[in-house]
């Protein structure tokens, strides 16, 4: 029996039964193979019976939700679809996991090994959810109307298009390559933001190495095919360079060996380093591992134009401009706004913005009942100093004039919670105390201070505001906390749980989102691979490589997208289980492959 045929099979049995009795067998299997599995998919146990319309159902609030990526799928998975009418628009009809993107583009994992079908993911769940296969063409924020057009084969019959009228919106599309109007770069590039994209580049390396073996071609012309650029040196394209290398000097090279010493990766970075976005000691861990490897990096470069045979870029320190031919051009330099949204924030009043502007609690700004998630939105965080006087108002109870340490602490914790960029800037300063801030300027502390003091002690607050990255973990929390915030509307209508309105009377209804930064990756190849951690940690090498595996695995949508990255990176790691099994003679190599991978031995087959 194989792999997938077993979890087929499995997922076909455990539909009839409860959360429960999954979790007892599952914890079963896994004692009995040596390890411990953990139970994680949402709501497994609800019930498949579709919920048939009736007045009651009439009378929900309709909430349309546009994307099927970090954003949407984890607002879906956590709200509850029972108390709102759910409709999703998407063109893309599964969920991919993006991260592991540069795995698939060289084999390491395959596609189907990390998307997983939306329509398995809302039949789950306890209530209707309605899935359409089209892409948004239009949002009439006067009128709460869509307009969407399918996206499948032109040549089947009945109208493409149709309309969705909407109560609450949810805009989580994600954003699309930005190639900064480069000439060239659409039509002679590949990106990397979808499955298809990576196996349309995993073809394309490989017709690469077809070409550069034919008879007849000069060794310049073989050195030609075999160039491959990566455009852009932050996590995504490190991370496709290193797979490529990895790709051809364990995989292809066996299979050319008469092109092997003619292989060339080069990434072109407009920066003065790669992975400029994590720590410097994780930045310069990179650049000497690539050296070690033979990938050239070239820093401080621009691309400026592109065809299809060479790559003409300006060196910035001397304002030369060179070109370099190629092979293959992958192109990864970050993202800009889709259409849609463009169109959207041009009809309420955000045209000259780069993305959509909400509030701390996601809303819109300039549209009512819309929210934006993800890449297409960035939080317009509040300044401190904008309600300034609000605040001191608000806790000078007795209205004397002057502020007293007891009365400032009695609006600390609503100012953390409304204002997160004071948690930050008392971090960055090294204070204990959100009081420490009214010490005057030899250190010592003060009975009181006026409105100008109060001023000068936050004067500098506001410096610690900062955007989102545009990163899968920001959107999969958004996403989160949103349909939580939907789950509890109604009951925080009466009983708001949020934070003091300083201007104004009364609370907040929620809570204002807080990103909680994870840490993040940066597989290099060669099973080496860098993590920055919270609490400024920074990890490197072989055993990071494997975090990095069990983190990804563990973040899976599903069982079957889960295991089947498990036995993957088993396959394309077999060397480190004969490195392994060489330095334990004494070991079974099925016993060092349960304590391995104990979660994958169950399932093997």
């Amino acid at each position: 029996m194989t792999i997938i045929s077993f979890f087929t099979r499995a997922s076909r049995v455990f539909n009839g039964y409860p959360a429960s009795s999954k979790l007892l067998l599952l914890c079963t299997l896994s004692l009995s193979g040596g390890g411990v599995v953990a139970y994680s998919e949402s709501q497994a146990d609800a019930s498949k019976t579709s919920v048939q319309v009736n007045e009651k159902d009439c009378k929900k609030k309709r909430v349309v939700v546009l994307g099927t990526g970090w954003a949407g799928i984890s607002f879906l998975k956590d709200l509850d679809v029972s108390a709102y009418d759910v409709e999703v628009v998407s063109p893309r009809n599964y969920f991919a996991f993006t991260p592991l993107l540069p795995s698939v583009t060289c084999g390491t994992v395959e596609a189907r090994s990390i998307v997983e079908p939306v329509r398995n993911m809302i039949k789950k769940r306890n209530g209707e959810v309605r899935f359409w296969e089209a892409e948004c063409m239009k949002i009439d924020a006067a009128n709460k109307k869509l307009l969407c057009r399918h996206t499948g084969e032109n040549n089947l019959v009945g109208n493409d298009e149709f309309s969705l009228d909407y109560d609450y919106l949810v805009i989580a599309v994600g954003a699309q390559v930005n190639t900064f109007n480069t000439p060239g770069v659409l039509e002679n590039c590949h990106f990397l933001k979808e499955v298809e994209d990576a196996q349309k580049i995993r073809r394309s390396v490989i017709d690469c190495f077809e070409k550069a073996v034919l008879p007849g071609l000069t060794e310049e012309e073989r050195r030609t095919n075999l160039h491959f650029v990566i455009v852009g040196g932050g996590a995504t394209g490190v991370e496709f360079a290193a797979e490529l290398h990895d790709f051809v000097n364990e995989d292809l090279v066996n299979l050319y060996p008469s092109v092997k010493d003619l292989v060339k990766i080069t990434v072109i970075q407009s920066g003065d380093h790669i992975l400029n976005m994590f720590d410097e000691r994780i930045s310069c861990f990179a650049e000497q591992k690539f050296s070690r490897d033979g990938i050239d990096v070239q820093t401080g470069c621009r691309v400026i134009s592109l065809s299809d045979k060479e790559i003409t870029m300006k060196i910035k320190s001397t304002g030369e401009i060179c070109s370099v031919p190629h092979g293959l051009v992958v192109w990864s330099t970050g993202v800009q706004t889709r259409p849609v949204v463009k169109d959207f924030m041009a009809q309420i009043g955000q045209a000259n913005r780069r993305v959509l502007a909400t509030d701390e609690w996601l809303r819109v700004k300039g549209s009512e009942d819309v929210y934006a998630l993800g890449d297409c939105a960035s939080i317009n965080q509040r300044k401190v100093m904008e309600d300034i006087s609000a605040i001191f108002k608000a806790a000078d109870k007795d209205n004397s004039g002057s502020l007293t340490i007891k009365e400032f602490e009695d609006v600390i914790d609503d100012i953390l919670v409304r204002y997160p960029q004071v948690k930050h800037y008392l971090k960055s300063k090294h204070l204990r105390d959100v009081t420490d801030l009214l010490k005057d300027t030899e250190g010592n502390p003060r009975d009181a201070v006026d409105i100008e003091g109060f001023k000068l002690a936050l004067s500098h607050v506001d410096t610690q505001v900062k955007s989102l990255p545009a990163t899968a973990q920001v959107a999969a929390q958004q996403g989160a906390y949103l349909s939580k915030c939907f789950n509890r509307m109604n009951q925080c209508e009466d009983n708001p749980e949020g934070p003091r309105r300083f201007k104004g009377s009364g609370r907040h209804q929620f809570r204002p989102f807080q990103y909680k930064h994870l840490g993040q990756f940066a597989p290099l190849g060669g099973e080496q691979a860098a993590a920055e951690l919270p609490g400024d940690w920074v990890s490197m090498g072989q055993s990071t490589q494997w975090l990095w595996y069990s983190v990804y695995a563990s973040k899976q949508v599903s069982w079957r997208t889960r295991v089947l990255v498990y036995y993957g990176v088993c396959i394309a790691s077999a060397s480190v289980v004969r490195e392994y099994y060489d330095s334990c003679a004494c070991m079974k190599a099925s016993n060092l492959f349960t304590m391995l991978f104990p979660c994958v031995g169950v399932y093997l087959p």
